[in-house]
């Protein structure tokens, strides 16, 4: 089914690697940055989609949306539709950790949720998403290599909820969570499914205990070390 109802890209438009930030201006930010002859290869409702080379390398990046049903969503398509075999989501997250600091960077080991996202699967249990480990140790071996990147492996929590009426996303803490996002669950499951690659990183921009957070111009165009580790493993 290409074109998809989300994306009107046509077949082979897009590299094995998707890199796959939230935001559609991020998206813009890498191919404009880093790739030579990067293509519009999608913009339905917005969702800036492109493919270019890096270091001459086939590679492509198209925004998620914020939240689980809008990544499950072009996830979904990308792995399933267009044959794409890995995606890197590149975001931000809300630190939950003392151990972290803002702009660290987070490697999504595996994510807890709080989403209902898996009851569509019918299993008999609850399911752990985790990333894909051939992606993850490729990202911490390019982390080590840039030599300068504070970064920590660990769990996320993705959460359906931003602003919770009761309680939060600091009750995770004590059960050694490191980060707040909002898409890694839906995507590790689309990729299980699919039986494909993930994996998420994110950039703290925010510290839910300390209160230091950045800007939404700092989010889109300042999280550069996060882009070029996905770049270098795609």
């Amino acid at each position: 089914m290409i074109p998809t109802p989300h994306i009107e890209a046509k077949k082979g438009d897009f590299a094995d690697t998707v890199l796959m930030p939230g935001d559609p201006l991020r998206s813009k930010f890498i191919a404009e940055t880093f790739f030579e002859n990067p293509v519009l290869v999608n913009n339905v409702r917005g969702v800036n989609g492109y493919t270019g080379t890096y270091k001459g390398k086939k590679v492509s990046v198209m925004a998620s949306g914020m939240g689980m049903p809008a990544i499950g969503i072009y996830s979904h398509e990308l792995f399933n539709f267009y044959d794409v075999k890995n995606i890197i989501r590149v975001g931000s997250a809300g630190a939950i950790s003392t151990d972290l600091k803002v702009r660290d960077i987070v490697f999504g080991l595996g994510s807890c949720t709080d989403s209902n996202f898996q009851n569509q699967f019918a299993l008999p249990g609850t399911f752990a998403p985790t990333a894909s480990y051939e992606l993850l140790a490729k990202a911490v071996e390019a982390a080590k290599a840039m030599g300068d990147v504070r970064y920590k492996v660990g769990n996320l929590l993705s959460s359906d909820v931003f602003y919770h009426d009761v309680g939060g996303a600091l009750d995770w803490q004590k059960m050694g969570v490191l980060a707040v996002e909002m898409e890694s669950a839906a995507l590790y499951m689309e990729a299980a499914r699919a039986g494909k690659n993930a994996l998420c990183i994110c950039t703290i921009s925010d510290h839910l205990v300390t209160g230091e957070e950045l800007s939404s111009a700092e989010r889109q165009n300042t999280f550069t070390q996060m882009m070029e580790i996905a770049l270098e493993i795609a």
